[in-house]
């Protein structure tokens, strides 16, 4: 199965990039975007010089708890830089969502608490809130992150939107918001 077809089956639609736009990000931007895939994994990031951004991050339910995600995520953690993602809050209707959280705690990651994140679908024209998850080798602040994520954003989420969607996606300061009293650490009680 091609890797683009591993990724849309797993991740919701509201998340997804389209094939032309990851596509385009590998050959345009292969200087920062890259794809990392084996028989029973897609690894889409970007690196940039202070953090890495984790896209996509796909284990075939074979190969779960065998430790691939595992050695994946060293690899990324080898080269000494923040880690940084998004992911669904816990759906108790979705076991994976609780899971997925699980997996990356026990990889040490963070909750980036004081970031909200929450931007319209241009596929189903809902809001879709994600968290921040965040791995920092040098306990960098939320504010590296923050400004990570918003640089993020722009390089890659809303790279060429509007050629690949026919819209564009909101600018970065109406879906990344910073709030030091936002509370409810999604890592915490799991």
């Amino acid at each position: 199965m091609h890797w683009y077809e591993k990724l849309n089956q797993y991740f919701p639609v509201e998340e997804m990039k389209s094939k032309e736009h990851l596509e385009s990000l590998l050959k345009e931007r292969s200087d920062i975007y890259h794809k990392d895939e084996g028989p029973h994994h897609v690894l889409m990031y970007a690196e940039l010089d202070d953090f890495i951004f984790i896209d996509y991050l796909f284990v075939s339910k074979d190969a779960r708890g065998q430790g691939l995600g595992h050695k994946l995520l060293e690899k990324l953690k080898g080269k000494n830089k923040a880690i940084i993602l998004e992911v669904e809050p816990v759906d108790y209707d979705d076991s994976d969502t609780e899971k997925r959280l699980k997996f990356y705690k026990r990889e040490g990651f963070e909750h980036a608490v004081s970031i909200g994140y929450a931007r319209r679908s241009l596929a189903t024209n809902e809001i879709n809130e994600m968290e921040i998850l965040y791995w920092a080798p040098d306990q960098e602040s939320e504010d590296l992150i923050f400004n990570s994520m918003k640089k993020t954003y722009e390089l890659i989420h809303t790279y060429n939107d509007k050629k690949f969607y026919g819209a564009s996606y909101q600018p970065v300061e109406e879906v990344l918001k910073k709030d030091e009293d936002r509370d409810g650490d999604v890592l915490k009680n799991l």
